[in-house]
C-alpha cells in the first residue's frame, strides 16, 4: 500500500485556523496549537452571543417603548395590553422605532390602546 504524506492537508488545516486567528494578540495568532484553542473558544462565544444579542435588543426595545408610553401617561404593560385588545399587531422593534423617530404616530397608537382599555373596562 502506498504511503500517504499529510503535508498538504496539515498545511491547509493550519492555514485555515491561523486565518481565523488574525487580530489575536501575541502568540495567539501565530502558534497553531494556541490559535486552535483561541479560535474554538471564539467560535463558542460568537455562537452564544448571536442569541444574547437578540435578548439584548428586545430589552432595549421594551425600555424605549416604556419610556415613550410613560411620557404619554401609560405604563408599558397597560400599553401592550391595550394594543392587544385593539387588535393592533405591531412588534416591539417597530414600536421602539416609532417611539424614537415618529412620536406622533406612537401617540396615535397610545390613544387607540387607551380607547381599547376603556372599552374593555366598561
Amino acid at each position: 500500500m502506498a504511503r500517504v504524506r499529510r503535508g498538504v492537508t496539515a498545511h491547509s488545516r493550519h492555514k485555515k485556523v491561523l486565518k481565523l486567528a488574525r487580530g489575536y494578540r501575541g502568540r495567539n495568532h501565530t502558534a497553531f496549537r494556541i490559535a486552535l484553542e483561541k479560535v474554538e473558544k471564539g467560535l463558542q462565544y460568537s455562537y452564544r452571543d448571536r442569541r444574547n444579542r437578540k435578548r439584548n435588543f428586545r430589552s432595549l426595545w421594551i425600555q424605549r417603548i416604556n419610556a415613550a408610553a410613560r411620557q404619554a401617561g401609560m405604563t408599558y404593560g397597560r400599553f401592550m395590553n391595550g394594543l392587544r385588545l385593539a387588535n393592533i399587531n405591531v412588534d416591539r422593534k417597530v414600536l421602539a422605532d416609532l417611539a424614537v423617530r415618529e412620536p406622533a404616530a406612537f401617540d396615535a397608537l397610545v390613544k387607540q390602546a387607551k380607547a381599547a382599555l376603556d372599552a374593555e373596562s366598561t
